[in-house]
């Protein structure tokens, strides 16, 4: 494919081609909307080496791999192939992902909804496994700037705005020979052209196509900037409350570990208990603080229990410091520290904070089956 040829998707939606952004005459190989009128680019395959003019080709290599070749036949981009094929070809899928495949097999060496080489940029969004998957915006490559909280199948639970799969047609699709997550959606009205992106502040931004505007509207859809969205704002056993002011606070039990950066308003440190926890102690002894339309702490371990009898394993567990239930997910349980936890106006979960009888201030004719709720 020479400039400035083009390859059309099966549905005529997408095109693979090349094309210069404004102001520059630089030239790139990218996907973009067939039929919308304002330039619209989801991928980018030599985002990093330009071509300097329009003698640029694109093919496949005899190694099999997908190349971008400048008019001294130069190579600026390469998909990524562990092993070479001699026996490849390049297609553009209805759903805008270009595939490139193995012809003897049919299998598919590499698509770009998978790039190998992403942009560079502060932000970048991924769909962690973990013990639940969840999707996870990171900062700077290696810190978790925000989190969505577990997939129950339908929504993730730390998301307010979300409604469920069957209003917003999300899917959350497991690869299990890659062992790896993507996300689809497939919303019920096909006249509707959306797509998402992330912005420079990190936010993931849904785009709508209106017809009679000619342009995209856009609004956010999953971190909506608030100081409480940030990852760890109020540290290990904080909770964080847009409502309240200040907007970190200890959770019950938990006092400032250190009082003096908590009262200039860095909580990052966060809260430790005021009264130990001890396994040689009575169950009578312990007790759970329940917090209602929560957005549960990260790492959750996911247990067999599907039955919302989650407390007595919790009590079982010497390490186990809270719990929560979603009818979708089943029991969920925390060990170590709790961090990342918000108090939502609306929806959330209830969680239940393994704390000290002492700490609950109940006397121990209220004790029942050796665990409290308030």
């Amino acid at each position: 494919m020479k400039d400035p040829e083009v390859i059309i998707s099966k549905s005529g939606v997408f095109k693979l081609g090349f094309f210069s952004f404004a102001n520059s005459p630089n030239r790139y190989v990218g996907i973009c909307y067939n039929h919308i009128p304002v330039q619209t680019v989801i991928w980018v395959a030599n985002r990093d080496k330009p071509l300097k003019d329009s003698s640029g080709t694109v093919k496949i290599a005899e190694d099999g791999y997908l190349v971008v070749l400048n008019g001294q036949e130069q190579i600026l981009w390469s998909s990524s192939v562990t092993n070479s094929v001699t026996n490849t070809t390049a297609q553009l899928l209805d759903s805008g992902n270009l595939v490139l495949t193995d012809n003897n097999t049919g299998e598919n060496l590499w698509e770009s909804f998978h790039p190998s080489d992403p942009a560079d940029g502060n932000f970048s969004s991924s769909i962690e496994p973990l013990n639940i998957p969840e999707l996870i915006i990171w900062k700077d490559n290696n810190q978790i700037h925000f989190r969505t909280g577990p997939w129950n199948g339908q929504t993730f639970i730390g998301l307010t705005n979300m409604d469920t799969v069957y209003l917003d047609g999300f899917y959350l699709v497991a690869d299990k020979q890659d062992k790896t997550y993507y996300f689809t959606y497939d919303f019920s009205n096909k006249s509707l052209v959306f797509y998402y992106e992330m912005d420079t502040e990190g936010k993931i931004v849904e785009r709508n196509w209106d017809e009679g505007k000619g342009n995209w509207e856009s609004r956010y859809l999953i971190l909506e900037k608030n100081d409480c969205d940030i990852y760890g704002k109020c540290g290990a056993f904080g909770s964080c409350d847009t409502t309240k002011s200040p907007i970190c606070s200890c959770l019950r039990g938990f006092e400032p570990k250190n009082k003096e950066e908590w009262n200039r308003g860095n909580w990052t440190s966060g809260c430790v208990r005021t009264t130990p926890l001890s396994c040689q102690k009575a169950k009578e002894d312990v007790g759970f603080l329940k917090q209602e339309r929560m957005k549960v702490p990260a790492f959750p371990e996911l247990s067999s229990v599907r039955n919302g009898n989650c407390e007595d394993q919790c009590l079982k567990n010497c390490s186990c410091m809270a719990y929560a239930y979603d009818p979708s997910i089943g029991c969920m349980f925390w060990g170590g520290y709790l961090i990342d936890m918000q108090k939502f106006p609306i929806k959330g979960v209830d969680l239940y904070i393994r704390l000290a009888a002492s700490e609950l201030g109940i006397v121990d004719t209220l004790f029942c089956t050796g665990s409290l709720f308030i």
